[in-house]
């Protein structure tokens, strides 16, 4: 508990001062105040006499922050400015006053205007001292997503190294401020020395030595965490030993070869994966005619688990010399794309190592990866964990098993224009009015096809993943993103010369754009110029938004149209799976419902009703895939949980069967698919350095086991009920029609395939 003294020297005489660490200037402190830095408070309080002393002996002084917009602490110099060029961190000795985590925001303010911000995740107890490196600064620029946890222990003080972000004139700094947003009750913290240090130190203390042998955290023990050989063997034949029970109790239970639901044959037998909406409910219906809720996993791959060492080698403890065992598993890439997904990242090209390839040949003595025996073992896991899909970025060896029903990506590559819509985080947008577009799209689709047009086992391809059909942000000029960057182009990009006949057509000339758009244009020249920047929509003016939609439309007719009619000729009995939206608009959506089978989302909530208006989505009437979602913890050695990060491991089970469950509860939906096989790398992924724990699976290949018994149970659950289901509705439907009436019947059937190709390659969410 903290002591709170009546004046403020009777402390300080009671109790000694905590020494600085090595190498800090301090340059003012809270607990002996000097006349060289101005303190002012804004909905915050910092009385003259509040002292306190810590059950670790430290003296700080409390400030309170009260409920408002953004109560905060200014500190600046008493004349002058700062001149910290040649110090790489400002530092400040804190503590949370409360018993729960606070969090604060610290900006770094230079006389040219220049801000640094970081957000400082506070955490409840002793006092430590924040670094707040006075260059932008993250994890992202380590090569990792997600830093090791904080605070370490530096010289036998408490350290929390934070990230930093902006740019800021070190030789000119005006300002500090601390503050916090919209807290909802007064939230007190504890200071004493302000000023500036060395960060490097630190920054190689907090990253060195962080991977193991194995590729786990060195910062954390778990129950699943692997400390032998002999472990991990014994884990494997454990394992193997129940999962042999699991599959028996999969093949005594109500299923066709395909993983439907064949009480009965509810649906007409194709041939084929297809479509079918019957009594307000949409199914996926399987070759032999039967009602399949997809169940998938994406990413199941022995291949797309390595991590980059290059110029980092001494954040790894025992990497693996040549000529020692397990040098085998060294390779080489290069990722650095200048795409948004790399941006601030290091560490993103050079020698890379697979810490999951030298564990299977650990666990399995073999003379090096065993791919057969990989495939069988993880095909054994998916069905007896309840999976019936082998989802997007998947090993082919897996498909080819004829085992578990499969969807594949349509890649596509080539040199046609795109168009920036402000985040383009694994590219621009392909422009569809790029001649050279259907013919990579052509090309592309092709190959796709090429051995797989037939296969009753594929459910369908997916056009593309995560294209920017929208900007970052919720004003006008990120939901028309799309047509603010085309309009910004040159005339010799095929969309914009698409937008301007498009206006052309309508207002003939530029007196009429001119009124219908509230602005003065002297020649339609002027809109040919690269950069030209359109008005904002407002009600004044609606055809602006009129505008702006109808193009928007066209681009995504012509995008979804030209790969529709590609997989209708090379593979018309396959499905069209949708554009896998992580951001979109309702253009992109309602064109993607025009002409693919399936709508396709991955959303990434603590259920699908939170990701989309699903009200929207019925009205376009057509089934909707959950392409991607995860929920994942930062207690099992990756860093990073996820964008739907949970309290610890033993939440996720339940999350996933409740995400599943209000999945079930929509009508629309036909299938779920969760990311990923595999836990991250804990340095990070080499795509774009994401270091989650969201796996089935560790890096050692063993299974989360509390997590795969809830997902198995959930995932059987839901089977079970969808099969109910459509036995129900079957009846209700024999009912009506013996009565007169007549079953909704509405689908497709073999033969009548959309065709919808893609462009991402890349692996990403």
């Amino acid at each position: 508990m903290i002591r709170t003294l009546p004046a403020l020297f009777a402390l300080l005489f009671a109790a000694p001062l905590m020494a600085a660490p090595a190498g800090q200037q301090t340059l003012f402190n809270f607990v002996r105040p000097a006349d060289v830095v101005k303190v002012a408070t804004q909905d915050a309080s910092l009385p003259q006499y509040n002292a306190e002393q810590t059950p670790e002996g430290e003296v700080l002084r409390r400030i309170t922050f009260n409920p408002a917009a953004e109560p905060s602490l200014v500190l600046s110099p008493q004349s002058g400015v700062w001149d910290w060029s040649q110090s790489s961190a400002m530092s400040l000795r804190i503590q949370s006053a409360m018993d729960w985590a606070l969090t604060l925001y610290v900006k770094v303010q230079s006389t040219d205007g220049k801000t640094l911000v970081s957000r400082i995740d506070l955490p409840a107890g002793p006092a430590q001292t924040l670094l707040i490196p006075l260059q932008a600064n993250s994890p992202l620029s380590q090569g990792m997503k997600a830093g090791p946890p904080m605070p370490i222990t530096v010289d036998g003080q408490r350290v929390l190294l934070a990230a930093s972000a902006g740019d800021v004139d070190r030789s000119q700094v005006a300002s500090v401020t601390l503050s916090m947003i919209k807290p909802n009750a007064a939230q007190s913290i504890l200071l004493e020395r302000f000023g500036v240090q060395d960060s490097e130190p630190v920054l190689k203390a907090a990253y060195s030595d962080l991977v193991d042998a194995y590729g786990q955290s060195t910062r954390a023990r778990w129950p699943e965490k692997v400390g032998s050989d002999e472990q991990l063997k014994a884990a494997a034949a454990k394992e193997q030993q129940q999962l042999k029970g699991w599959l028996a109790e999969r093949d005594k239970a109500s299923l066709d070869r395909y993983g439907g639901w064949n009480k009965g044959p509810a649906f007409e037998a194709s041939g084929f994966f297809r479509t079918e909406k019957r009594d307000g409910r949409w199914y996926l219906v399987t070759p032999e005619g039967h009602p399949f809720y997809s169940l998938g996993v994406n990413t199941v791959a022995p291949d797309n688990s390595q991590t980059y060492v290059a110029g980092r080698e001494w954040m790894f403890a025992a990497l693996p010399k040549a000529g020692e065992p397990f040098d085998k598993y060294y390779g080489s890439a290069d990722n650095r794309t200048g795409n948004g997904s790399g941006e601030g990242r290091g560490f993103a090209a050079g020698r890379w190592y697979d810490f999951y390839g030298a564990n299977l040949q650990r666990t399995y003595d073999t003379q090096g990866f065993d791919q057969k025996r990989w495939v069988t073992h993880t095909l054994d896991r998916l069905q007896a964990w309840g999976f019936n899909t082998v989802g997007n970025w998947s090993d082919p060896d897996l498909a080819s098993a004829d085992r578990v029903p499969y969807t594949l990506p349509l890649s596509i590559v080539g040199d046609y224009a795109s168009i920036s819509t402000g985040t383009d985080w694994w590219g621009g947008m392909p422009d569809p009015f790029d001649p050279r577009f259907a013919m990579a799209t052509e090309r592309a689709v092709a190959i796709a096809a090429r051995d797989h047009r037939d296969d009753p086992w594929l459910i369908g391809y997916f056009a593309d993943n995560e294209l920017a059909w929208a900007g970052p942000g919720d004003d006008p000029k990120a939901r028309y993103a799309l047509a603010y960057g085309t309009l910004r182009m040159t005339t010799d990009v095929p969309a914009k010369r698409a937008f301007l006949k498009q206006l052309r057509d309508k207002y003939r000339n530029e007196e009429g754009l001119s009124k219908a758009w509230g602005i003065h244009l002297s020649g339609w020249e002027l809109m040919e110029d690269p950069g030209f920047e359109p008005p904002l929509p407002s009600p004044e003016h609606p055809e602006i938004e009129a505008d702006f939609k109808y193009f928007q439309k066209t681009f995504a007719d012509a995008y979804f149209k030209t790969i529709s009619d590609s997989l209708k000729w090379h593979a018309p009995n396959q499905l069209l799976l949708g554009g896998r939206y992580a951001v979109s608009t309702p253009e992109a959506v309602a064109s993607c419902a025009q002409y693919c089978d399936v709508l396709s989302f991955n959303m990434y909530t603590l259920k699908p009703q939170d990701g989309y208006d699903f009200a929207a989505l019925r009205a376009l009437d057509k089934p909707v895939l959950i392409t991607e979602f995860n929920f994942g913890s930062a207690d099992r050695g990756p860093f990073w949980g996820g964008v739907t990060q949970l309290a610890k491991e033993e939440d996720r089970g339940s999350a996933y069967g409740t995400f599943l469950k209000q999945a079930m509860a929509e009508p629309s939906i036909v299938g779920v698919h969760w990311f990923q096989y595999l836990d991250q790398p804990v340095t990070g992924r080499l795509l774009d350095g994401e270091n989650g724990h969201f796996g089935l699976v560790g890096i050692t290949d063993v299974p989360y086991q509390g997590f795969v018994e809830s997902v198995r149970k959930s995932n059987l659950a839901a089977v079970d009920q969808l099969g109910k289901e459509a036995l129900k509705a079957k009846a209700d439907s024999a009912v009506r029609e013996s009565e007169g009436g007549k079953s909704g019947h509405d689908g497709k059937g073999a033969g009548q395939g959309a065709g919808h190709a893609g462009g991402h390659s890349g692996n990403g969410h």
